[in-house]
């Protein structure tokens, strides 16, 4: 299908969730996820009126990059290795994955200006997942404060791919408790006024929960497993 067509589709699907959670649909940025298609799929996402991007790896980044520039507003979604920082961070405007010390400082050191990022927490447990455990989240918050360049715009998680709602809910419902917990400590660095959280299978229901952006990528530009673009 057409990425218009779908992301009419998403639209009418997350204006549902935000009539039954008494939201404004327009608190939720829709990114989609282009890491598994082609150049111009990417660039029909952009035609189609999406404004996000995401990626998760650096050569796919930059291969995208080469073609749409700062067109898009980047968001780097996936585990980003130390080393790979300097591939990346200032092609970007979002950062969803900073999970250690050790990236923020390379962060820090590389970027030309602050960048927003989101703290990934492992509110799942899942041994398969990245991120945080949430009782070290307030204590790393705490110590990004000393690298000038990392501003805290969020929260993200990635829940366990079920279709037990209870599950999810919950999920989503810790991560949203911890954004309070992030915002009553005040800081300057971390105004912490985002939750990254809701995929092609659950976005739904992270919406009525609290999402202020979702990561969508089959459910919008679909997954064409293109090595090649034209």
């Amino acid at each position: 299908m057409r990425v218009i067509d779908n992301l009419d589709s998403v639209k009418k699907v997350i204006d549902e969730a935000c009539e039954a959670s008494g939201r404004n649909p327009e608190e939720v940025k829709i990114i989609a996820v282009t890491k598994y298609v082609s150049i111009d799929r990417a660039r029909e996402a952009l035609e189609a009126g999406i404004v996000h991007l995401g990626e998760n790896r650096d050569d796919g980044l930059a291969q995208k990059w080469e073609h749409l520039g700062d067109k898009p507003v980047w968001h780097y979604i996936g585990t980003l290795q130390t080393r790979k920082v300097k591939n990346v961070i200032d092609k970007i405007s979002y950062l969803h994955s900073l999970d250690r010390l050790s990236l923020a400082k390379e962060v820090d050191k590389r970027a030309s200006g602050k960048v927003n990022c989101f703290i990934q927490v492992n509110v799942s447990g899942e041994e398969s997942k990245h991120g945080l455990q949430p009782g070290g989240l307030l204590d790393f918050v705490r110590e990004l404060q000393q690298y000038s360049n990392i501003l805290v715009d969020g929260l993200m998680t990635m829940a366990p791919y079920t279709e037990d709602e209870e599950l999810l809910r919950n999920c989503f419902r810790e991560l949203k408790k911890l954004q309070l917990a992030v915002q009553e400590l005040k800081l300057d660095s971390a105004p912490c006024s985002e939750l990254s959280m809701g995929m092609s299978n659950d976005y739904r229901i992270a919406v009525e929960e609290g999402a202020t952006m979702v990561r969508i990528g089959t459910a919008l530009v679909g997954h064409e497993l293109e090595v090649q673009d034209k």
